[in-house]
């Protein structure tokens, strides 16, 4: 059904002169509607389903490669400020000793 059409079982348009005949002679109508559904196998079904599970799968690699890179910059970071210090470092009254001094 195209949306062009009525919803449900109701017939197309119907020419008013033919109408009016029908209606005074008693005659039926006959309306002949075409089926223009396709004869082959419904891809669109199958390959939406297929479309969204490989958009989350895609969606699921990138968030891990984005987690990836996040600890990588996390350890890169935390390692440069550790080698800047190279001593305790405070946080909110916690402080850490993060290497000993070599001066023993």
């Amino acid at each position: 059904m195209h949306h062009s059409e009525p919803p449900g079982n109701i017939a197309p348009h119907i020419p008013a002169d033919v109408y009016q005949r029908a209606q005074a002679t008693g005659q039926p109508v006959v309306i002949v509607v075409n089926n223009t559904e396709p004869t082959g196998f419904p891809w669109r079904r199958v390959l939406i389903p297929f479309a969204i599970a490989g958009a989350i799968v895609a969606g699921g690699w990138g968030l891990a490669a984005a987690l990836c890179w996040l600890m990588d910059v996390a350890a890169h970071t935390a390692t440069a400020i550790a080698g800047a210090v190279a001593g305790p470092v405070g946080v909110g009254g916690i402080t850490l000793k993060l290497f000993q001094s070599k001066n023993k």
